[in-house]
C-alpha cells in the first residue's frame, strides 16, 4: 500500500533487466511477452523451419481456444531440440565464427548489468576524446573492488554505429591504459571482457597512433602489479584483442573465437579470394578447443546449448564463476610474482602444441 508498482526494464532487443537483484546473472533474462524474432545462423535454417512449424501451431491455437496442438507442438519441440545438438555438437571453425558473431550474443554491458554492482563509468583518455567502443569503469564483484575494461559492440543500429561495432580506436586503449594505472596504485584486480573484430583501422585513428597506444595497451599490461583476468566472451580479433588479454589469466566461451586475423581477411591476402573463410579458419586454429591445446588460452567456458544467444542469462553466470575462480587463484599473490607469471607465460607462447 502507498508504494509505486515494481518496474522492468525493456531493451530494445526485446530482452529485459529484472531489477530484482543488482548484480545477479538472474537479473538478465529473456523476456517471452515482448522477445523479438531470433536470428537464425546459415546453417541453422532446418531448425528454423521445425521451430516456426511449432510456433505457427501454437498461434493458431491462441486465436481458436478450441484447437488442441499442443501435442504436435511438443513433438515439434523435441525434434527440434534433437536437431539443436546435433548441429552444435561438432561445429567446424567457419560456423564457430558465426556463433561467435552472433548479434543476440551478450555484450560488455549486459556482463557488466549482470555480474558487477557499484559499476562507475570513468571516461576519456585525458588527451583526445572518450572512445565508446571501450567501456571502463569501477565496480564491485562479490562486495570486492575492481576494475572492469571491455569492448562494446551495441545492440541495435544506433548504438552500433555509436559503439563503432565494438572496433577501438587509440583513445579507447588509452583510456584502458589510464585506468590498468588506477588499478595498479590503488591495488585493485583487473577484470577485462574482449569482443571486438579488431583496432579500428580509419586514418584518423592512424593519424593519431593506433599501432603506439596498442602497444602501449600490451606493455601496460604486463607491468600492472594487480590480478588481470580476461575473458573472450566473442571474436577476438588481433592486436585489437590482445590489447586486453595479455593477462595472467586467460578464458574463453567455448563458441567464440580468437585470432591474429579474420578468416576473411586471412583469405584475401593468401588466396586473393574472401571467399574461402572457411579453409582459413581452419588454418587460423581459431576456435578455444585448438587454443586450448596450444597453451594461448587457461579456460573454457562451456555455454548453454545453442549457444550463449539462446541462454543469455546462464552463460553470463558461468563468466562470473569463471571470472571468480580466476581471482581467487591469484588473490594473495605478490605484485613482483604476478608480473614475473604473466611475463614468462607471453614469453613461452608458441612453445606448445605446434607441431599438432
Amino acid at each position: 500500500l502507498g508504494q509505486k508498482p515494481r518496474r522492468v526494464k525493456i531493451r530494445r532487443d526485446g530482452r529485459n533487466w529484472s531489477r530484482c537483484k543488482p548484480g545477479c546473472a538472474a537479473a538478465y533474462t529473456s523476456g517471452p511477452q515482448r522477445r523479438r524474432s531470433m536470428i537464425y545462423l546459415e546453417f541453422e535454417k532446418p531448425l528454423a523451419e521445425i521451430e516456426g512449424k511449432a510456433e505457427e501451431l501454437r498461434a493458431l491455437a491462441r486465436k481458436n481456444e478450441t484447437m488442441d496442438v499442443e501435442k504436435e507442438a511438443a513433438a515439434l519441440d523435441r525434434k527440434a531440440a534433437d536437431m539443436l545438438r546435433d548441429l552444435y555438437r561438432n561445429l567446424d571453425p567457419w560456423r564457430k565464427c558465426q556463433v561467435a558473431r552472433h548479434p543476440d550474443r551478450p555484450h560488455c554491458q549486459d556482463y557488466i548489468r549482470a555480474l558487477f554492482t557499484e559499476y562507475t563509468p570513468l571516461a576519456g583518455d585525458r588527451n583526445f576524446a572518450d572512445d565508446h567502443a571501450v567501456m571502463c569503469g569501477l565496480a564491485r564483484l562479490n562486495d570486492n573492488a575492481v576494475v572492469v575494461i571491455g569492448h562494446e559492440k551495441g545492440n541495435d543500429t544506433k548504438s552500433r554505429i555509436e559503439r563503432n561495432f565494438g572496433m577501438a580506436r587509440p583513445e579507447g586503449y588509452r583510456k584502458a591504459i589510464r585506468l590498468m594505472e588506477m588499478a595498479h596504485r590503488f591495488n585493485l584486480p583487473v577484470v577485462t571482457l574482449v569482443d571486438t573484430p579488431g583496432a579500428y583501422p580509419g586514418k584518423g585513428a592512424e593519424e593519431r597512433g593506433q599501432s603506439e597506444a596498442i602497444a602501449g595497451s600490451t606493455a601496460k599490461s604486463l607491468e600492472i602489479g594487480v590480478p588481470l583476468v580476461s575473458v573472450i566472451i566473442g571474436e577476438g580479433g588481433s592486436g585489437g584483442a590482445v590489447a586486453f588479454a595479455t593477462a595472467n589469466r586467460v578464458a574463453m566461451l567455448e563458441h567464440s573465437i580468437y585470432s591474429v586475423i579474420s578468416p576473411e581477411g586471412c583469405a584475401s591476402i593468401l588466396w586473393k579470394d574472401a571467399e574461402k573463410m572457411r579453409e582459413a579458419a581452419e588454418a587460423l586454429r581459431l576456435t578455444a578447443q585448438d587454443l586450448k591445446k596450444l597453451g594461448v588460452i587457461d579456460e573454457i567456458i562451456k555455454e548453454p546449448l545453442g549457444g550463449a544467444q539462446r541462454a543469455s542469462g546462464e552463460a553470463i553466470a558461468a563468466v562470473g564463476k569463471a571470472v571468480e575462480g580466476m581471482l581467487r587463484d591469484l588473490s594473495g599473490k605478490k605484485p613482483a610474482d604476478l608480473i614475473r607469471e604473466r611475463r614468462e607465460k607471453f614469453l613461452g607462447m608458441g612453445s606448445k602444441g605446434l607441431a599438432a
